[in-house]
């Protein structure tokens, strides 16, 4: 194991990365996390969880992060602030190009996460910060006593529109099926807020305004009818984009970019593993990203005594 400057490394510093780092250390392994800005990744941006175990009254985002990241302090988890540049898994020993050097690892976590998909139309990137928004937690609080628009029907989106009433006075949900896809309870809540009115089979086809948004044009899918909605702002919850682009004909993706890996969390490399939000899986939670993360530890950590003792 010489010749080496780490047993494993982990890139992204969300709640896999930050889970998958606990492990590590904790078995000893010489181990860095890397992440380009500050731990966390989108838990960051959340609101409210409720659906996290031994927390039956919920906490923030942030705290649950703050949490995380004092619990791998104990365990001295090195955190690196960079960005990966580059790859190199063609030989055992893997290569990582950072922002102003190079270092080597047998083993990686890729615990990059995604993040949010645009809707590609007219006014969007134009009015991007000025009124288009992908995080009701950050920019709910500018819209005090307006309207604005809520863009998608899964858990996220409905759970972001009716933290949004906190402070907007009426908010348009938009969503091109007949019914919404988020789970019940969420869904429940949802209905029951009078200050949410849904705009059902309809997607968003233009965003416009002088300085910052003014008013949307959605099309119903059925009819094929525009309409008009006035607005000050349009919240946009349709997916999420797997951030590996550096990935890209280094391991096997599926064919919407994530990381397809087994229930070890092996991907098509040897010592190249994936947890959380980046791999194939039916279920983006923190909850579940924790779990991957525990399982590519253990699996890096086999990887090592099996292969390179």
């Amino acid at each position: 194991m010489k010749n080496v400057d780490f047993d494993l490394v982990i890139i992204g510093g969300g709640p896999a990365g930050l889970a998958a780092g606990l492990y590590a250390a904790r078995a000893r392994l010489k181990v860095v996390l890397l992440e380009k800005a500050a731990p966390g990744g989108q838990v960051l941006i959340t609101d409210w969880i409720e659906n996290y175990p031994g927390f039956p009254e919920g906490l923030s985002g942030f705290d649950l992060v703050q949490k995380l990241t004092e619990q791998v302090r104990k365990v001295d988890l090195k955190i690196i602030t960079d960005e990966v540049r580059f790859v190199d898994f063609s030989n055992r020993i893997k290569k990582i190009q950072l922002s102003d050097r190079s270092i080597s690892t047998h083993t990686i976590i890729i615990a990059t996460g995604a993040v949010p998909k645009r809707l590609g139309v007219p006014g969007e990137e134009k009015f991007l910060g000025r009124g288009v928004s992908f995080c009701g937690t950050c920019d709910g609080p500018f819209y005090k006593e307006q309207v604005v628009a809520a863009v998608g029907g899964g858990d996220t989106a409905v759970k972001e529109s009716v933290f949004l009433t906190k402070f907007a006075k009426k908010v348009y949900q938009i969503h091109r099926r007949d019914q919404l896809r988020a789970e019940a309870i969420l869904q429940e809540r949802a209905f029951a807020n009078d200050k949410i009115e849904f705009i059902w089979d309809s997607v968003v086809i233009q965003i416009s305004g002088s300085t910052g948004v003014e008013k949307i044009t959605v099309k119903n899918v059925k009819t094929n009818k525009n309409r008009e909605l006035a607005v000050d702002g349009c919240f946009i919850w349709v997916g999420i984009h797997p951030k590996t682009e550096f990935l890209e004909n280094k391991v096997k993706l599926d064919s919407s970019g994530f990381v397809i890996v087994d229930t070890n969390m092996k991907t098509s490399v040897p010592g190249v593993f994936a947890a959380g939000d980046v791999r194939n899986t039916p279920l983006r939670q923190v909850v579940t990203a924790v779990g991957d993360a525990a399982i590519a530890a253990f699996s890096a950590q086999h990887y090592i005594e099996s292969h390179l003792q």
